[in-house]
């Protein structure tokens, strides 16, 4: 299994409830590995996923589904 990470940068800064929950959301996808806010950086989502299973363009979509303004760092 090969790993990637992706950076996504939420343009609203979350409340630890709303971490949780993106973070949770993001675990439903087949492939992620381990969705991560760092402690001070409540905008900033650090996901680990299996690239075979799924991209980042699909993390990218859940994100904004949920109707957070993003945008993928580094991509």
């Amino acid at each position: 299994m090969h790993l990637s990470d992706v950076l996504i940068h939420i343009n609203d800064s979350l409340n630890k409830p709303q971490q949780a929950a993106l973070e949770e959301a993001m675990r439903d996808i087949d492939g992620v590995i381990a969705p991560r806010f760092n402690p001070g950086t409540n905008h900033l989502l650090l996901v680990a996923f299996n690239p075979d299973v799924t991209s980042s363009a699909a993390l990218f979509a859940r994100v904004t589904a949920l109707g957070y303004n993003a945008q993928l760092i580094g991509v």
